[in-house]
């Protein structure tokens, strides 16, 4: 968990946590923050908020706010920097050992589902049009799951590719496939992906 305030306010104006003296915050936890500002003597305004905290200095109900971070990507979208780490946390999930087997079957729908999510991290889904005369070399240079998938198109000298590409060498990965002709490369996210 994680205090933020608007980016304007300058690294000279942040020294300690003091800074948040008489200033308004917005959170969702007002419990773990009141306590934090008593363990500091601090005195300010807890705005409780549920759902959409980094938008509050934004439109002037907050001169900064406390919330959960994961990525960080809502502060940079929302105009915020992180000044001060209240807690690190992680999310775990435990199950007992004898557990009935009703229960153990949601259990295991769940880490299917978890884990469909964590392959896809770092994953990018890629189409692109391949010139027929060089589809080989591309597809040597695809580490796709097993083999790309190649559709035919209408025009009978061109296909199209699609694969699985690691963000770690997506750009180098990218750039060969330009140079061997690919065009029309089109590069999507991707949510789940099951083994």
């Amino acid at each position: 968990m994680w205090s933020a305030v608007p980016r304007p306010t300058s690294c000279r104006d942040w020294g300690s946590a003091e800074w948040f003296e008489g200033k308004i915050i917005a959170t969702s936890y007002p419990v773990i923050l009141q306590h934090f500002l008593d363990q500091h003597h601090i005195n300010a305004e807890i705005h409780v908020i549920t759902g959409s905290v980094e938008i509050s200095p934004g439109i002037g109900l907050a001169d900064a706010i406390f919330d959960i971070v994961s990525s960080g990507s809502t502060l940079v979208s929302n105009n915020l920097r992180e000044v001060e780490v209240v807690m690190q946390s992680e999310a775990l999930l435990i199950g007992h050992a004898d557990m009935s087997q009703e229960k153990r079957d949601i259990l295991n729908q769940m880490l299917f589902r978890f884990e469909a999510v964590r392959q896809a991290e770092d994953k990018k889904y890629v189409r692109m049009n391949a010139p027929k005369a060089r589809l080989q070399e591309i597809i040597d240079v695809l580490p796709g799951l097993k083999s790309p998938t190649v559709i035919p198109l209408a025009d009978d000298e061109w296909c199209s590719v699609h694969t699985v590409l690691d963000e770690k060498r997506f750009w180098e990965i990218i750039g060969q496939l330009k140079e061997l002709g690919a065009q029309g490369i089109l590069v999507t996210p991707i949510e789940k992906m099951i083994l």
